[in-house]
């Protein structure tokens, strides 16, 4: 590769149309079963859908296809799902309500208005660009517009082996666990403790080490996590729920994103 060949040029914003909703789950579908070598939910099946794709809004970062700016044959390289809670409860309600009991924390913050993030992805090619950096600039500018209070959503450890992960649970459930008043639980019997062990304190390096880098974004924005994890076996994944109230947020980031009233 030419040192001095030019970088991709990256830009985000909400899918406009059904067939850039379609390409961002053709994008997760990638990520989700391709990459980690998973079969398909359904015999010739190429994309990551479902119910909730109708009706929440899809964060997209495309790759300019060339030097005339944001066009047609733009690659879509990374996406979010955003869903706000008056259109959440128009339909059901939230996807991570089918894991976890969200019902007494959104009553006990009923003048707040929630935020569910999900399905966040990027291509592997593109994970050492600053995609994630857009996909956080695209869901802050959203948060200011829609006057969103709190954000949640599930965060997942890859595999269902809750021994691999048991030093970022036993981390996260040790040092962001949320107050009592922010508490949510797994739905009854589906849980699994994030600490295992009061004792056996937390393993910083080696949780760190391991820990997804989304995780980790989250963690330095000043997130808080539910009581329990939830084991996803149809996803293969163990989710963490993320509490992350805008006012909690680290100062510092305001500085890169914008203030919460820019």
């Amino acid at each position: 590769m030419l040192m001095n060949a030019p970088k991709p040029k990256l830009y985000t914003r909400l899918a406009q149309s059904e067939a850039e909703i379609e390409a961002a789950q053709r994008l997760r579908f990638d990520v989700f079963y391709r990459e980690r070598n998973r079969a398909a939910p359904e015999p010739g099946c190429d994309r990551d859908m479902d119910r909730f794709d109708a009706f929440s809004d899809h964060l997209l970062v495309f790759r300019q296809a060339n030097e005339q700016g944001p066009g047609g044959d733009d690659a879509l390289v990374g996406t979010y799902r955003l869903l706000r809670q008056e259109i959440a409860e128009q339909h059901g309600g939230f996807y991570s309500a089918q894991e976890f009991a969200l019902s007494p924390l959104l009553a006990r913050k009923k003048d707040l208005r929630f935020l569910e993030l999900g399905r966040s992805c990027v291509l592997a090619e593109y994970r050492a660009m600053p995609v994630i950096g857009l996909l956080w600039q695209g869901i802050w500018d959203y948060v200011r517009q829609h006057s969103i209070d709190v954000m949640i959503g599930c965060a997942s450890l890859e595999g269902t082996d809750v021994a691999r992960h048991r030093p970022v649970l036993q981390f996260l459930g040790t040092h962001c666990k949320a107050s009592e008043d922010w508490q949510v639980r797994a739905l009854p019997g589906l849980g699994i403790p994030m600490v295992e062990d009061e004792a056996a304190g937390a393993d910083l390096r080696k949780a760190l080490r391991i820990m997804p880098p989304l995780v980790r974004g989250y963690l330095g924005l000043g997130c808080s996590v539910a009581e329990d994890a939830y084991v996803d076996r149809a996803f293969d994944t163990v989710d963490v729920f993320i509490i992350l109230p805008v006012a909690q947020i680290n100062p510092r980031y305001f500085a890169h994103f914008g203030a919460p009233a820019g």
